[in-house]
């Protein structure tokens, strides 16, 4: 097996996101937590950019990394009242967590060792912007507008809840 830098730099972008995943998940602080989920998606946007997906890359900084984690920070500022301390689980909520997370670490082992994998052919390069924003914007059969209509008015709803929780206090 040739050690390249390529495979130096994924290595340490996934410990990256693997460290900054437990870390999101472990704290007790929201604020933290959020904080470390900014961490896991710029490490996300690192390994597009890696594969040379810079289109992928730039939408996964701006959109997740930029929008949706400071939407995460304003919503836990608006709507904690009591700080941003996580409250302790109960003994019986802690090991039903872990049970299920055995239960799927099981699952996904038990898939890793019995599936055959064939090895895959990848060509570094990615599609241009416009095939993909064709394929965004299409409304037959394989398109992507009615997905992106849901989940604005979702978005809206969501903008909506936030404005009146805000006003009520």
């Amino acid at each position: 097996m040739n050690i390249t830098l390529d495979l130096i730099v994924f290595a340490i972008l996934a410990l990256f996101i693997t460290v900054s995943a437990v870390l999101a998940v472990t704290t007790k602080r929201i604020l933290r937590a959020a904080t470390y989920l900014l961490f896991v998606l710029f490490g996300t946007a690192g390994i597009y950019f890696q594969l040379n997906y810079s289109f992928l890359g730039a939408v996964q900084l701006l959109i997740y990394a930029g929008g949706i984690t400071v939407l995460y920070v304003f919503s836990i500022l608006l709507t904690s009242s009591e700080g941003d301390k996580a409250e302790k689980l109960k003994k019986s909520r802690f090991a039903a967590g872990f049970a299920a997370s055995a239960a799927g670490l099981a699952i996904c082992l038990f898939v890793l060792l019995k599936h055959r994998f064939v090895p895959s052919v990848f060509e570094h390069g990615e599609l241009p912007v416009r095939t993909i924003g064709h394929a965004l914007m299409e409304s037959g059969k394989n398109g992507y507008v009615l997905p992106f209509e849901v989940i604005s008015i979702l978005l809206l709803a969501c903008m909506i809840g936030g404005i009146m929780i805000a006003r009520k206090r």
